[in-house]
């Protein structure tokens, strides 16, 4: 345990320097531009390379040394961030240093956490996979829980360079950790394997053939899309009426929502009517999302995300288990490879779009003169930030109807679980 616990440290502090270079980007981003469309942009290209590649790297994970390529992912993924802070020193303010750079940082952490969570086998026993699986996921969200509010307060006294210089500081504490810890474990025993193609497609026509947990996968993009409009356009909307530091703290006092969630379904579990419980919890995140997006007040909205993260688990959670008890346990690593490529193509492409709606649809709507400034503006206002506003209310509107349709759809309430999980 203690290895991995240097390794965990490692990656905890690194979680924290990427959350924080997260937040000050879109910050930076927006109040360079003025534009929800390049803050999108940014957080798809840091997104997107990571998601589509994923499946490779837990192949190499599987092929190869893992602590060297974890080495090798946060290395190569810092040089990303060292270009885009030397473009910032030189006086190049343009986007695309900073797009190139979030690009090339994807690419490698897309090596990186496959090879992370792999390790976990290596180093420790059975007993000891529940625990560690805890806290690499505290890990995880810390980048959402603690990284907004640092950021925040650094902005305040400083500027975007000072956080990209923590955060490079960060993979090399990181890699001195991993480094130490290649040194004490013996190298892996190459074995042969199936072809990627192959795997992937295994995992594919597993779906294609199980009608409840493909019905189930189909519902969960459309819940990652809902949230990518929650995850990009909350910041900018606040902003419109605030400042960064207040982002900030909102974005880590509503991380807490989550982990009230997490730590409630670990005391108390689910028992029983996962599908139920999923159709309810997804009901009121989009009620949530929609009281974010109602008013300018920044109370309400921050009582919106706070409920809209304390549901989320409970969606995770159940969704995991419904398909989890599904899926043969032979089977289980390259189905859950796809049903994550499959799930966050609705997190890419709300990306995609919610910038292009933002600008040029909703925001002009609610401007003075907009077509919607007399009539839906008399009830959540008009002016800047209002736009995204409602599209936060029809994003809501629209998980709301994705929850209408999990009680709906017989496939998946009649998927069964066999025995009792009261701690997930």
């Amino acid at each position: 345990m203690k290895k991995f616990m240097m390794i965990w440290i490692g990656e905890l502090i690194s979680s924290i320097g990427s959350g924080m270079t997260a937040f000050a980007l879109s910050i930076y981003v927006y109040e360079l531009t003025g534009s929800v469309s390049y803050v999108s942009l940014v957080t798809l290209l840091a997104y997107m390379p990571t998601i589509l590649l994923s499946p490779v790297g837990g192949v190499l994970a599987d092929r190869y040394d893992r602590r060297l390529l974890m080495i090798i992912g946060d290395l190569f993924s810092g040089l990303g961030l060292i270009y885009i802070l030397w473009q910032i020193q030189i006086g190049n303010t343009g986007m695309m240093p900073i797009l190139l750079g979030v690009t090339f940082n994807a690419v490698f952490v897309a090596l990186l956490e496959p090879s992370y969570r792999a390790t976990v086998t290596d180093l420790l026993t059975e007993e000891e996979y529940g625990k560690a699986s805890g806290m690499v996921q505290i890990a995880g969200n810390a980048k959402y829980l603690i990284s907004p509010a640092l950021a925040g307060i650094i902005l305040g006294v400083a500027d975007i360079r000072v956080i990209l210089l923590i955060d490079i500081c960060t993979f090399i504490v990181t890699v001195s950790m991993v480094a130490s810890v290649r040194k004490t474990v013996r190298k892996p025993i190459k074995r042969e394997t199936q072809g990627v193609f192959l795997e992937m497609k295994e995992g594919l026509m597993f779906l294609a053939r199980n009608k409840g947990i493909g019905s189930l996968v189909i519902i969960m993009a459309f819940v990652c899309f809902f949230m990518g409009f929650v995850q990009t356009l909350t910041g900018p909307m606040v902003l419109a009426v605030s400042d960064a530091k207040t982002v900030g703290f909102l974005e880590s006092a509503c991380a807490v929502g989550m982990l009230v969630g997490s730590i409630w379904i670990g005391v108390a579990g689910i028992k029983k009517s996962y599908a139920v419980v999923l159709g309810i919890a997804g009901g009121f995140c989009g009620i949530s999302m929609a009281l974010a997006g109602i008013s300018t007040n920044i109370m309400i909205t921050g009582i919106g995300i706070f409920l809209f993260f304390l549901m989320l688990p409970f969606m995770n959670t159940c969704a995991d288990v419904l398909v989890r008890v599904s899926i043969p346990n032979e089977l289980q690593g390259r189905v859950w490879g796809m049903i994550s490529l499959l799930t966050q193509i609705g997190t890419v492409v709300a990306y995609m779009i919610c910038g292009i709606l933002a600008d040029y649809v909703f925001e002009p709507m609610f401007l003075d003169g907009g077509l919607l400034a007399d009539s839906l503006g008399r009830l959540i206002g008009t002016g800047k930030g209002r736009g995204i506003g409602f599209l936060l209310i029809l994003s809501g509107l629209g998980m709301i109807m994705v929850a209408l349709t999990i009680g709906r759809n017989k496939a998946v309430r009649e998927i069964q679980v066999h025995k009792e999980i009261s701690h997930v």
